[in-house]
């Protein structure tokens, strides 16, 4: 099979060859195909041209950012080949889906900001309230689609997502903007940058707030629960609960080769999707507080062909619940039903069924790197670290269960019982260690040929060793193509509520758990066969191997975390971007993938087969600019037991009308999004009793945002 996905890509290679044989661009004009904002890091740790990194990576810049109107990272992540922004059901958290690689937490992509992992521990994602994070504060994002263990470790594994924040420069500056939109939808933006002395400084303030878009489902699991015990609980039809209230800020202090970075994301108010349990309830509310701060020292010749760079960060997160989180509403029996099917409180529960878990973690790293190229043709690197995590609180109160003052059950009616620090809380308090060395060299053998070979070891107090190698050949073909053969494997580290969740009806942790494990085969082509016209395309091919899935346990109504599931993966991904006139540029991408669940024999599940982007960015005076995007997302597939038809496939399209310099330094905007009012549905999940939401999640109709900045 693979060989049948690449020996297309090895034809269209040789055929350009021929073709460029008689041309005699000299290496001068070849570097200039790479501009400054072509560079891209995270790929080996060293900065290269993207066309020569020994991955498939891309880069989204400020200005780019800015010209599509993107409000949120995920608006700018949906513009790149191979990626698609799924929405889990609680809270509405993106999912990551690279190359079909989906599950409902999406624990299987690293998220860094500025080159440092910000995985929680209790579900191994962002954060279950997570709420967004704006853009005004980002100089550009670099993604790698495949994996990227043998560099970043634990959780580099579908891809990797680098947030690169601005600088502190030294330029002085001051922006300040504000938007105002559809659903009460508030944003604003202050920032300064300047230097005092050899101080260099950068700070930047955002807010959002809004309502929350107003689409409904028809049905919800309240609905199911309704026609097992004779209820009339359900909320639904109705919206989904998407309001929030986020406030960010972060300031960035440089002195010579030291770097002292903070930041802090506060979520307030925030909307429970379609509910934590997948039933609406109307006034769930939760808050997250998150706290980073990081201090680096860089130098790049620390002594004669030796850089060194000395890390140290710490993280500090937390999931809350503003007031009782409602899993079911009032008069709702809830999930509590007899080996008969017979509802155990056939009264139900008048204030509703109540579960308020709250999770507070702290994260410290330290890391050492450094590269030596004293060797001829050589960049060795190498580095080491220690990382600590400490899921230290969990506070849980709720009106079902045990409780633990008199050992009887708790009843419907009977007050909220606080379990934190009994027996009987959701989750158990621990704490991680894991230290790591990784070794890297890119070898440059031959004039046109640049083997990079890596490994990295870690070592987990919780499940032991793990030892990732990645190989990426990368050739010059011509002064136009570059071709890459990479190879790559990855872990993904599990999850404290995979292995140590207790006291759940349903879901139970498992202390025995290995790691995920990803091989990944890619073949890459980069030309360029003029200043303004790019053409890139690469083949795929996964295993993905020791999958952690919920399995029943026999004769009870529970499961368990079990390395149950296996997958493979193969596709290929295209990308143009054509610079048409000086200010017409035309960008599209297009991605298809077949994925297939190995234990079922059936395709797999929720990611799309099929991804189409087009984007045109005009600008059609000297002051205007007009930018245009369509994104089709199409053939996802259901889970296997999952009755339903396949998902409806969706076309959105946004428009950006853009009026630089206004008045002096004042430039104004209109953003709609979703300009047709498409009706855009992500998948909802199965379960052994159908889906909880049959129609899917909604995504916001029609949004209209009016936007000025100003600039000094």
């Amino acid at each position: 099979m693979k060989k049948m996905i690449f020996a297309p890509f090895l034809i269209m290679a040789s055929l350009t060859i021929i073709a460029d044989e008689s041309v005699a661009d000299s290496d001068l004009e070849l570097m200039s195909l790479y501009g400054g904002e072509e560079f891209i890091s995270i790929a080996t740790g060293v900065t290269q041209p993207i066309a020569k990194a020994p991955a498939v990576a891309s880069v989204v810049t400020a200005e780019e950012i800015e010209k599509i109107g993107a409000r949120d990272i995920d608006d700018v992540l949906e513009t790149i080949p191979g990626l698609h922004v799924a929405k889990d059901s609680t809270g509405y958290n993106p999912i990551y889906t690279f190359r079909g690689i989906y599950a409902g937490l999406n624990p299987q992509v690293l998220m860094l900001i500025n080159g440092i992992p910000i995985t929680n521990l209790f579900q191994g994602d962002r954060n279950l309230v997570w709420g967004g994070m704006p853009v005004q504060s980002i100089s550009r994002i670099e993604v790698i689609r495949g994996p990227g263990s043998a560099l970043y470790g634990a959780d580099a594994f579908a891809g990797v997502i680098n947030i690169v924040t601005h600088e502190a420069n030294g330029e002085e500056h001051f922006e300040a903007g504000a938007r105002y939109g559809t659903f009460n939808t508030k944003d604003f933006w202050v920032s300064k940058g300047g230097s005092i002395g050899d101080l260099k400084f950068y700070g930047i303030l955002e807010g959002q707030k809004t309502d929350g878009f107003n689409e409904k489902i028809k049905a919800d699991a309240q609905s199911l629960w309704d026609m097992f015990g004779g209820t009339n609980a359900s909320l639904a039809p109705g919206s989904v609960n998407t309001q929030r209230e986020n406030y960010d800020a972060r300031l960035e202090l440089v002195y010579k080769n030291l770097t002292l970075r903070g930041g802090l994301q506060s979520r307030n108010n925030a909307g429970d999707g379609v509910g934590a349990a997948q039933a609406l309830a109307e006034n769930n509310r939760l808050s997250s507080q998150r706290f980073n701060t990081d201090l680096t020292y860089d130098n790049k010749a620390i002594i004669k062909d030796l850089s060194l760079k000395v890390q140290a960060s710490y993280l500090h997160t937390t999931q809350e619940v503003e007031g009782d989180l409602v899993l079911y509403p009032a008069g709702s029996t809830g999930p509590f039903f007899d080996e008969f099917g017979v509802p155990i409180f056939p009264g139900g529960f008048p204030d509703g069924v109540i579960g308020s878990p709250e999770v507070y973690e702290r994260h410290s790293r330290l890391n050492i790197s450094s590269f030596y190229t004293g060797i001829d043709k050589h960049e060795v690197g190498f580095g080491t670290g220690y990382y600590y995590g400490d899921l230290y609180k969990v506070k849980e109160s709720k009106n079902f269960g045990i409780n633990p003052s008199t050992g009887f059950p708790i009843m419907p009616g009977d007050p909220v019982v606080d379990v934190s620090d009994t027996p009987f809380v959701f989750l158990e308090e621990d704490e991680r260690e894991n230290s790591y060395f990784f070794l890297q060299d890119i070898w440059q053998f031959a004039n046109d040929w640049e083997l990079t070979a890596g490994v990295r070891y870690d070592h987990y107090s919780d499940f032991g060793d793990t030892v990732n190698p990645r190989f990426a050949l990368v050739w010059s073909t011509t002064r136009k193509l570059t071709t890459k053969l990479i190879y790559g494997e990855a872990f993904r580290a599990p999850s404290f509520v995979q292995t140590r969740a207790i006291n759940n009806p349903l879901l139970l942790g498992n202390p025995t758990l290995d790691p995920e494990e990803l091989k990944s085969y890619e073949i890459a082509f980069d030309y360029r066969p003029n200043y303004d016209l790019i053409l890139n395309v690469n083949a795929f091919y996964y295993e993905w191997d020791d999958i952690i899935q919920f399995v029943s346990d026999p004769g009870g109504s529970t499961s368990t975390a079990q390395n149950a599931g296996e997958q493979t993966g193969h596709g290929m991904e295209f990308e143009a971007r054509w610079s048409a006139t000086e200010r017409l540029k035309l960008i599209g991408n297009f991605a298809w993938q077949k994925s297939k669940d190995r234990n079922l024999d059936t395709d797999a599940a929720n990611s799309p087969e099929k991804q189409l982007y087009a984007q045109m960015d005009w600008q059609f005076s000297e002051h205007w600019n007009l930018n245009l995007q369509a994104n089709w997302v199409m053939d996802r597939n259901r889970a296997g037991g999952d009755a339903r038809s396949d998902i409806d496939n969706y076309a959105l399209v946004d428009m950006t009308l853009r009026r630089k310099s206004l008045w002096r330094g004042i430039d104004v905007a209109l953003i709609v999004k979703n300009l047709f009012d498409e009706d855009a549905r992500e998948p909802s999940p199965n379960s052994d009793f159908g889906a909880f939401i049959p129609d899917d999640l909604p995504l916001a109709g029609q949004t209209i945002m009016a936007e000025i900045r100003y600039n000094y």
